[in-house]
């Protein structure tokens, strides 16, 4: 009975000073950065010890999903807790409408100092939801709309887009807590030598199966590794500054990407290179150092966690969809979701599909068969895909290789993802995957209903040609108008 009572008043002690001492929060977002492109998810060549240090020093997810595989639909996402179809921006550059609920504004309102700084790519109406914005160029990730569509290189004046990462943890108030929305530029294209030295050497580089195995695409991924490397170096410079400030121990830090790396059959995919996010948390105060969990997140769960975590009333009331994992904080060994979906929506060229993953298996449901899964413009302008052109023309590329220019393409697509981490082999017509296929195929159909999902009445015309890649000046404009202005509706259209 004593016990009981020490331990008793341990855990009030405990909850006191956590309501009377909220944690900073810090979300590190990546831009383009696959999954598994850093040492602490087991890539053995590109430089990230900052990274490592953070999933040494907290927890390191093994099955973290986004809810869509687009830089600026993830990002809305994100912040509302809604999956992208909700939120009224689910294409590319579409802005968040004015109505939008956002975890940032929640935090703000509950006395949370909050600041962005690096890439903003979510539109007007949730400005205010920040005290201060050091916003990065859009140069370093809209491509230029002139006749020619040139320059096809950086040209934004702060390349990383982490420039500013360091002055936002030292300009904000020292007597509130804080709320930091640090988004880099990297590894977004364009690609240029210099974003790290030493840089990394086609011989660090590891060619993915769905990838040819050429001197161009060696070079194109060297380059990408480089800006890896580079915002490493930034979370490296952000962790050493809370340090400075004493804050370290009772910051949160999460740090994800937004979607997959931007290669062909990667990002703009809803395969694991499209949709599977590294996804460490580092919380001293609360989280022991070192761990691994195999619980499945899904990014629509990042706001409601953060509410809950500073203590904000009404936070499991945030949005439907999103759901806390702060149980598995507290311990790796919880489960948390059974299923995570994802969409795929209009990104520089007409898409849409939607998927379901657990641990073990995923489903992806084409509804566009007709369209070849074209990667995007950036992509398309880079030297893995000028390869892959040649490559195809003269019947080198093996069949995973030119899955991009195929169609009419599979309207369903069911891989083992640990029999098959490549997502190569299609089990879907698999007699030995038929129980597999339709515990898969009722969850889909439930999300469906559950969230109002819907296919559109009619397409978005692509503003690039699939093959050459050149801007189409009939319907490329930018800045690009939104849902509303586009289809009249932030719903169904």
């Amino acid at each position: 009975m004593h016990r009981f009572l020490v331990a008793l008043i341990a855990c009030y002690i405990t909850s006191s000073v956590m309501a009377q001492s909220p944690p900073n929060i810090v979300l590190i977002i990546a831009d383009d950065m696959n999954w598994d492109d850093c040492g602490a998810y087991g890539h053995p060549a590109i430089r990230t010890p900052n990274i490592d240090r953070l999933a040494a020093e907290g927890m390191r997810f093994e099955h973290a999903y986004l809810t869509t595989n687009s830089c600026s639909p993830s990002r809305a996402s994100i912040i509302t807790g809604k999956y992208p179809h909700n939120t009224g921006a689910e294409q590319l550059h579409w802005p968040l409408p004015e109505s939008s609920d956002t975890f940032v504004g929640r935090l703000q309102s509950a006395g949370y100092y909050t600041a962005a700084a690096g890439k903003w790519h979510m539109g007007d109406a949730v400005r205010d939801h920040f005290d201060k914005i050091y916003e990065a160029s859009t140069a370093g990730f809209v491509l230029p709309s002139g006749k020619d569509g040139q320059p096809a290189k950086m040209i934004a004046a702060q390349p990383s887009g982490c420039e500013d990462w360091e002055r936002a943890c030292e300009e904000r108030p020292k007597d509130q807590p804080f709320f930091l929305w640090l988004a880099a530029l990297d590894p977004h294209r364009e690609y240029n030598d210099g974003a790290l030295d030493p840089p990394h050497t086609h011989d660090d580089v590891i060619v993915p199966p769905h990838l040819p195995d050429v001197p161009d695409v060696r070079e194109d991924l060297r380059l990408y590794y480089d800006e890896i490397g580079r915002l490493d170096s930034y979370v490296g410079k952000v962790m050493r500054k809370l340090a400075e400030q004493g804050v370290a121990d009772n910051t949160v830090v999460l740090f994800i990407s937004d979607n997959g790396r931007p290669f062909p059959r990667d990002k703009t995919s809803l395969y694991d290179g499209g949709i599977r996010t590294p996804w460490i948390v580092r919380y001293p105060d609360q989280v022991k150092a070192g761990q691994t969990t195999k619980a499945l997140v899904s990014a629509v769960d990042i706001g409601a966690t953060f509410l809950e975590l500073a203590g904000v009333e009404g936070s499991e009331a945030f949005s439907a969809s999103s759901k806390s994992f702060i149980p598995v904080l507290k311990d790796s060994t919880q489960s948390h979701r059974e299923f995570a979906f994802a969409e795929d929506h209009w990104h520089d060229y007409e898409d849409h599909a939607r998927a379901v993953a657990t641990q073990q298996y995923k489903l992806i449901r084409n509804d566009y068969v007709d369209l070849p899964p074209t990667p995007s413009a950036d992509a398309g302008r880079g030297l893995t895909w000028q390869a892959m052109l040649r490559l195809y023309d003269a019947g080198e590329l093996t069949p995973e290789q030119s899955a991009c220019f195929t169609s009419p393409r599979a309207k369903w697509e069911l891989y083992d993802l640990q029999r098959d981490p490549g997502e190569l082999h299609n089990r879907f017509e698999d007699p030995a995957y038929h129980s597999v296929r339709t515990r898969l195929q009722t969850a889909l159909t439930d999300w469906t209903k559950r969230t109002g999902d819907y296919l559109p009445s009619r397409r978005t015309p692509d503003e690039f040609d699939r093959v050459t890649g050149e801007p189409d000046h009939s319907v490329r404009v930018r800045p690009r108008p939104s849902k509303k202005e586009m289809f009249g509706t932030n719903g169904a259209y």
